[in-house]
């Protein structure tokens, strides 16, 4: 087992109540409603779940859905909210030693966590591991090569399109990826949001926690909205992930997602 360095992941993790912007409700609104299509009667297990906001909006269609974190605060938070929901089981999980059964789930999920783990590789071999045959695993990150990334405190490494491909390819067949949200400059409001995002990334005025940015966000961009408890449908606007080229780098959208499946012979 890979031991992993203390980390405060509760104070990166989107919570219940936390002021967020239109476009981070949308973000998040988009990952979970991308991977419900997958989910129907199937055992699905979310690694690296948080405090669980999408859990019960995937357990809508899905025969049963674990989640699993490493952060004991954000357990915590998803037993107590979802404690009377019978097909939702919450689990302290290292993604490096998933600790489930051979072949015992149909769909993975990672959202924006691949960064934060030390091995993504052995996470692979684990995914595989747990996999049943014909499952699938369903991934999404922040896309490094936008222009306007930064990255999140305690990350280990992002990957590009073709990084992640050569990441998932060692393992599953059939991988296709996606992209969300478009990058776009064209009006004014873009403009002056991407300047004062490079000028904070400049001098190192982006803080760590996410109440904190909730609190920066306040200031230079306007009111913000609470998050629910659960992602529920159409509590944001939806745009569908577009299919994009798996063998170059992308800079034309600030999401990527990948969808691989693993083969019937493993």
């Amino acid at each position: 087992m890979i031991e992993e360095k203390h980390v405060d992941y509760y104070s990166i993790t989107e919570t219940p109540g936390l002021g967020a912007t239109k476009e981070q409700a949308q973000r998040l609104y988009q990952r979970y409603r991308f991977a419900k299509s997958f989910v129907k009667g199937k055992e699905v297990l979310e690694v690296a779940c948080g405090s669980g906001m999408g859990l019960a909006y995937l357990a809508e269609e899905a025969a049963g859905v674990i989640g699993g974190d490493i952060d004991e605060k954000n357990v915590s938070l998803a037993k107590k909210h979802l404690k009377d929901n019978k097909k939702i089981d919450i689990r302290l999980m290292n993604a490096h030693d998933i600790g489930l059964p051979d072949e015992s789930v149909d769909l993975v999920i990672l959202f924006e966590a691949i960064y934060y783990l030390r091995d993504p590789k052995k996470f692979i071999e684990e995914v595989c591991r747990v996999l049943r045959k014909d499952g699938s695993i369903i991934m999404c990150s922040v896309n490094k090569d936008w222009e306007d990334f930064h990255p999140s405190p305690y990350t280990y490494r992002y990957f590009s399109v073709p990084e992640l491909k050569g990441l998932l390819k060692s393992r599953f067949t059939g991988v296709n990826f996606y992209g969300g949200f478009p990058v776009s400059k064209e009006g004014v409001k873009d403009r002056t949001v991407s300047c004062i995002k490079r000028v904070a990334l400049k001098f190192n005025f982006i803080p760590g926690s996410l109440k904190a940015r909730s609190y920066l966000k306040r200031i230079f961009i306007g009111e913000l909205t609470p998050l629910p408890k659960d992602i529920y449908s159409d509590m944001a606007a939806f745009d569908e992930p577009c299919e994009i080229m798996d063998g170059q780098v992308n800079k034309d959208y600030k999401i990527i997602y990948a969808v691989a499946n693993k083969p019937r012979s493993r």
